[in-house]
């Protein structure tokens, strides 16, 4: 079976989602998945402990040229996920998608649109994407 085209996915989260078809309901629904993301993260350090973070400033200075940054930017993580803390994320993850396909699906936004023009925009603004 091969994987569904966003547009699939898309179209089965509105066939699925029977109780939270209120766009108040799936807004609220969607950050809470996102906060459950960010749990499930902080749990891997908190609680399991198979990742650290050890945040430092990054060192940036006004002068600085873009590759030099780049070269410099640290993720400020150390080790790697356990299959356990993996599936949790991978899990809270899908969760937090379906609702974002539900958002999209309650405003007639096509999920598909929003992924082509973000990455058309990485590609035409590349490094100054992220101002």
């Amino acid at each position: 079976m091969s994987a569904p085209t966003l547009q699939q996915f898309q179209s089965q989260v509105s066939e699925l989602l029977l109780r939270h078809r209120s766009l108040l309901d799936v807004v609220t629904k969607y950050s809470q998945s996102n906060a459950a993301v960010n749990r499930a993260v902080a749990k891997s350090i908190t609680e399991c402990g198979c990742i650290e973070l050890n945040a430092r400033h990054q060192g940036f200075s006004a002068d600085m040229e873009l590759d030099q940054a780049n070269r410099q930017s640290k993720s400020h993580m150390e080790g790697h996920l356990c299959e356990h803390c993996r599936e949790a994320i991978r899990s809270e993850m899908g969760k937090n998608l379906f609702y974002m396909s539900a958002l999209c699906n309650a405003l007639e936004i096509n999920l598909q649109d929003v992924v082509n023009k973000e990455a058309e925009k990485c590609s035409t603004l590349g490094w100054f994407n992220l101002t």
